[in-house]
C-alpha cells in the first residue's frame, strides 16, 4: 500500500470523527451485519451502514457523501438495540446525511431531504409545525395538477385529521406558535454558527 494511499482513507476517517455525529465509532464497527439484518429497509439500501462504516475506513468519500444510504434510515433504532458493540448508528447515518447536505454532495431528489426541507421551513415560521400547511407543501410541491391529485388521493387522511382535531380553522387561520418566534430564529441562527464555525476541513 503506498503513503499515499494510506494518508488519503486515514484523512477520510478523520474527517467523519470531527465533523459526524458520533463519528468516532465508525472504527468500532466489525462488520457483523446485525445493523443490515435488523432494519426494515435494509433491502432498499445501495449500502447498510456495516458497509458505509467499512467505505468510510477505506477512503471512498465520494462514495459515501453522495449515497442515497443515510438518507434511508427511519430512526427505527433497531439497529442500535441490537449492535453487539452498542455503536450509535442511527446518529451516524443522520450525522453523515446532514454533513452530505452541507458539503453539497448529497445524491439530486432526495424525498427525505426534501421532506426535512418543508417540515424546517414549516417549522421556522412561527417555532410550532402546522400539520395543515406542512401537508398541503408536500402535496403542491410538484406543481398545482399534482397537488390536486394528491389531496383527492388522501382526503380520508384529511378527514379523519378533523375528526382527530389535527386539522382546524386555528391551523387554516396560521395555527399555534411559540411566544417569540423571532428569538427563536436567533437562537437557531447562532447555534448554526457554531456549528459552521467546529467543521474542520480536511480538503
Amino acid at each position: 500500500m503506498s503513503t499515499n494511499s494510506q494518508k488519503y482513507r486515514n484523512s477520510f476517517l478523520k474527517e467523519v470523527e470531527a465533523n459526524v455525529e458520533e463519528g468516532e465509532w465508525v472504527k468500532m464497527c466489525m462488520q457483523c451485519g446485525v445493523c443490515a439484518g435488523s432494519c426494515p429497509l435494509g433491502k432498499h439500501w445501495d449500502h447498510p451502514p456495516q458497509e458505509i462504516f467499512m467505505m468510510i475506513r477505506a477512503g471512498k468519500r465520494e462514495e459515501v457523501l453522495s449515497s442515497d444510504s443515510m438518507w434511508m434510515c427511519t430512526s427505527c433504532y433497531n439497529c442500535i438495540a441490537r449492535c453487539p458493540r452498542g455503536l450509535p448508528i442511527t446518529h451516524i447515518m443522520h450525522g453523515l446525511a446532514v454533513y452530505s447536505k452541507r458539503l453539497g454532495l448529497m445524491p439530486d431528489n432526495q424525498p427525505t431531504a426534501e421532506f426535512g426541507q418543508i417540515f424546517w421551513d414549516n417549522l421556522m415560521k412561527k417555532g410550532r409545525v402546522n400539520e395543515l400547511k406542512m401537508g398541503l407543501s408536500m402535496y403542491f410541491k410538484d406543481g398545482f395538477s399534482q397537488g390536486i391529485k394528491n389531496a383527492m388521493a388522501n382526503q380520508k387522511l384529511g378527514q379523519n385529521m378533523m375528526k382527530a382535531k389535527r386539522m382546524n380553522a386555528m391551523e387554516i387561520m396560521g395555527g399555534h406558535g411559540v411566544n417569540s418566534p423571532g428569538d427563536l430564529a436567533k437562537i437557531i441562527k447562532k447555534a448554526q454558527e457554531i456549528e459552521d464555525g467546529n467543521i474542520q476541513d480536511f480538503s
